[in-house]
């Protein structure tokens, strides 16, 4: 098992910066890949980030790739989503989720942008964007 916690969120002007925390507990947080989602009202759940469990491979959604940054602190037992020059469009709650399963390189590739692939989730923080 593993529990999520998400902090962080908030409202902020468009070109501002916010960064969330997801704090894991109840398995080794080293173990496990993360990653961060985001739905919109009326929209789809969509992949943004993620990182495998060792911490040296990241994948980004092509909408976050140069203003977020992904990281985590395994002697934390922490993810970060660092986000910069925010847009009204990144209004949404945003998860962070946890797969435990182990994976080679390419398949965390392959499948981490799928929310099929996390069997643990946070609740949600709410990021609001003004313009």
């Amino acid at each position: 098992q593993v529990q999520l916690v998400v902090s962080g969120g908030g409202l902020v002007q468009a070109g501002g910066s916010l960064r969330l925390s997801c704090a894991a507990s109840g398995r080794t947080f080293s173990s496990v890949a993360m990653g961060w989602f985001r739905q919109a009202p009326g929209k789809e759940r969509e992949f943004v980030a993620a990182i495998r469990r060792s911490g040296g491979m990241t994948n980004y959604a092509d909408s976050a790739k140069g203003r977020f940054t992904i990281s985590r602190d395994n002697a934390k037992n922490t993810v970060y989503l660092q986000m910069n020059s925010l847009k009204p469009e990144d209004t949404a709650v945003y998860y962070c989720a946890a797969d435990s399963r182990q994976s080679t390189i390419p398949y965390f590739l392959g499948n981490s942008g799928s929310s099929r692939q996390y069997n643990y989730w946070g609740q949600g923080t709410q990021v609001t964007v003004s313009s």
